[in-house]
């Protein structure tokens, strides 16, 4: 099993920056595509991007392609997202998960909040 644990979100203002961690514990990730998702309050979770396992093809929703970049170390056994000029309609909680196989694991989130 893998157990993703996201850090680093928090309370941003509007045009600020942030940067996502996912640290995975129970095995090497390396192997792995990683991805992250967001929810915000009343709202689906949705997709915001993904990484392959060697971290040479990303993804990115719409809504935050150009401002969001998804990377990885897998000699860390963690995936990252920075997250520039941050807008209110991007406060949710961020998940990030990891997928084995047909097996997804997914972290309990990060709470991020950017105010107008």
């Amino acid at each position: 099993q893998v157990q993703p644990v996201e850090s680093g979100g928090g309370l941003v203002q509007a045009g600020g920056s942030l940067r996502l961690s996912c640290a995975a514990s129970g095995r090497t990730i390396s192997g792995f595509a990683m991805g992250w998702y967001r929810q915000a309050p009343g709202k689906e979770r949705e997709f915001v991007a993904s990484i392959n396992w060697i971290g040479s093809s990303t993804r990115y929703a719409n809504s935050v392609k150009g401002r969001f970049t998804i990377s990885r170390d897998n000699s860390k056994n963690t995936g990252y997202l920075r997250m520039n000029n941050l807008k209110p309609e991007d406060t949710a909680i961020y998940y990030c998960n990891i997928a084995v196989g047909v097996a997804v694991y997914w972290g309990r989130g990060t709470q991020v909040t950017v105010s107008a």
